[in-house]
């Protein structure tokens, strides 16, 4: 049977009714997440929690070339990432045991360890498994951070992170697991330029170690 011409536009109508209720598609990590577009150099200063207490670490951040990292103004960790990849080295400095440890990506996927550039750079690890990630209200009794963020909930394997993403330095500036629970705090953040000297480690005289090198001969 012939439609008539207002048949049409109920039907017209219904699917653009359809079409708008539509849901749309939960954010991903890598969309809210991003590193692209993000300042060309970057130094910020953390505190953070884990089992063995607060610690602190200061992190430099060159493009994606190089980062530094500096935890509890010991342990100095410099990594070296082939842009474009997900291939890195990485040199670890231990002024207390004066040994300099380097080591790759691969040979830290072989060992069980799934650091990835990101991480190394932004302190947030890209999940491993299935995830949920929604925008959500800022949580109460939280710390004051140096940028304006914004909240999500980051859900992965039965456990929920809270993240405060600060979108303009591509940076977690508070990461909770509840209202008044901070596990890593952005205290400050510095957009200057950033010396060369910087990303250099001092283990002269150190004990030098070829982790790779070790870990491909098992």
């Amino acid at each position: 049977m012939p439609v008539r011409g207002g048949s049409r536009a109920a039907m017209a109508g219904a699917a653009v009714l359809l079409v708008a209720a539509a849901p749309a598609a939960p954010p991903s990590f890598e969309s809210v997440f991003a590193s692209r577009g993000e300042p060309a150099q970057l130094h910020y200063r953390v505190l953070y929690r884990t089992a063995t207490g607060v610690h602190r670490l200061e992190v430099w951040r060159d493009r994606d070339r190089l980062v530094k990292r500096v935890t509890d103004d010991g342990v100095a960790t410099l990594v070296r990432h082939a842009p474009g990849g997900p291939d890195f080295t990485m040199q670890i400095a231990d002024p207390r045991r004066r040994t300099s440890t380097r080591v790759d990506r691969t040979s830290l996927y072989r060992v069980g360890n799934f650091t990835d550039w990101f991480d190394l750079g932004h302190g947030l690890r890209h999940p491993r498994a299935a995830y949920q990630l929604r925008p959500r209200a800022p949580l109460h009794a939280m710390p004051r951070t140096p940028a304006p963020c914004r909240w999500y909930d980051l859900r992965e394997a039965g456990h929920t992170a809270s993240v405060c993403w600060d979108a303009a330095d591509h940076l977690p500036l508070l990461i909770a697991t509840g209202p008044g629970r901070p596990v890593w705090r952005v205290l400050a953040i510095d957009r200057g330029p950033i010396a060369a000297a910087t990303f250099r480690l001092a283990d002269r005289g150190y004990i030098h170690d070829d982790a790779t090198r070790d870990i491909s001969g098992d």
